[in-house]
């Protein structure tokens, strides 16, 4: 695809917040740009829309060129979530070419990582445990599959409770019943209410029995890791909690 000037802001900057956008700036004088165009277009189609590939004609957008600083082409610039990422000048070998293209997509454990991640939003626990089953223990995946897995326990263990109005009909009745405040904090967990879960949970570490209040404690820390994306909220509860073990 040719883009222009014109087109470059919806073509690109737009399209590259749900695709990677390789942009391969060009001119039809340019020997070393024909010898990498064809490199391109082969590597584009083996990534099978994962990344899509357009051209800039650097002499009829000089705006363009000037915009991202291109002194020599080919120059091949990576675009994801709107903004320049990665890039590379000259006729670089095709391997060097599959490697840029890979650096830009997940790999096949995050894809899978993120279906898990994906149909446990959806409340599809068994199709989230199946999947997460299948993602290797990749280091550089350890902290998302630990979330994970954590999620999916809060989940199952949500699950196997009664619901909500019961759990706090039941509290009603007798606020000391930190085995169901516990049960209530699970509930809240597995739908990711991580404010509430945590401040259940709190209240039983403040209140509960010595095993109650071990078990309550256990659960917030694993709150913490799977709440990482809130990190003022995670700050606000470690203080309370060690305000209330002391």
């Amino acid at each position: 695809m040719d883009v222009t000037t014109a087109t470059f802001e919806r073509e690109v900057l737009e399209a590259s917040k749900t695709v990677p956008v390789v942009v391969d700036f060009w001119a039809p004088w340019c020997g070393p740009c024909r010898a990498l165009g064809p490199t391109l277009d082969k590597v584009t189609e083996a990534f099978g829309g994962r990344v899509k590939l357009v051209k800039v004609n650097s002499d009829e957008n000089p705006e363009l060129s000037q915009a991202f600083n291109i002194r020599s082409i080919p120059n091949v610039i990576a675009f994801k979530g709107g903004r320049a990422v990665a890039q590379f000048m000259g006729a670089i070998p095709e391997q060097q070419v599959r490697e840029f293209f890979a650096q830009l997509v997940p790999s096949e454990g995050e894809e899978t990582l993120q279906a898990a991640e994906a149909a446990l939003a959806a409340g599809k626990l068994a199709e989230a445990e199946e999947l997460l089953a299948k993602v290797p223990r990749d280091i550089a995946l350890a902290d998302r599959i630990a979330a994970l897995e954590q999620s999916i326990g809060f989940a199952k263990a949500g699950a196997d409770a009664p619901g909500e109005a019961e759990l706090r009909e039941q509290l009603a009745l007798d606020p000391l019943d930190h085995d169901t405040r516990i049960k209530l904090a699970s509930v809240l967990a597995g739908q990711r209410r991580f404010r509430d879960a945590m401040e259940e949970l709190l209240e039983v570490v403040r209140l509960g029995r010595h095993t109650q209040a071990d078990a309550a404690r256990t659960q917030l820390l694993s709150l913490f890791t799977l709440a990482a994306s809130e990190p003022a909220l995670v700050s606000e509860y470690r203080r309370k909690l060690a305000s209330a073990l002391h």
